[in-house]
């Protein structure tokens, strides 16, 4: 049984895609592969059919998937976003900065398992997922990355 540190802090929209994907694994995507798995094995040696072999590394793939997913959730720990009362950043708020330069950018600060860079979510493990946490309107933020040091203000929290 997890403990409480082994627990996965995650939003709700973050913990109900992992359990969507899992649903569907286990509703469509894994009988479609046993199908296909079934199909293969009647064709006859399976030392020479590609089909067969293809199919068992997907089932594989799809199973160890499954096992991930029902990981994460029996460890998830859903973390309510508030945004109303948002005063500082916290896992689930969206913050909007300023670096030095005037540019402004808005992150939604997620758990580690949902995390999307493309789509400005980032992980609240990351070096600038944790240099904003605790902040509040107006704070600075300093941050190392592979470029150099970059600095934001942080000018909103929703």
């Amino acid at each position: 049984m997890p403990q409480d540190n082994d627990k996965i802090q995650i939003t709700q929209e973050g913990f109900d895609g992992i359990k969507q994907e899992y649903d569907r694994l286990v509703a469509t995507k894994r009988p479609q592969v046993v199908e296909r798995l079934a199909d293969a094995r009647r064709e006859g040696d399976l030392s020479e059919n590609s089909e067969y072999q293809q199919a068992r590394q997907e089932l594989s793939f799809v199973d160890g998937r499954l096992t991930e997913l029902e990981e994460m959730i029996s460890r998830a720990q859903v973390v309510a976003a508030r945004h109303d009362q948002c005063v500082q950043v916290a896992l689930g708020c969206q913050v909007t900065v300023a670096s030095s330069d005037g540019q402004e950018q808005v992150f939604h600060l997620v758990g580690q398992w949902e995390a999307d860079p493309a789509a400005q979510k980032i992980s609240a493990e990351s070096p600038l997922g944790k240099s904003l946490l605790g902040k509040k309107i107006g704070d600075q933020v300093e941050v190392e990355v592979p470029a150099g040091r970059i600095h934001y203000q942080v000018l909103k929290i929703d």
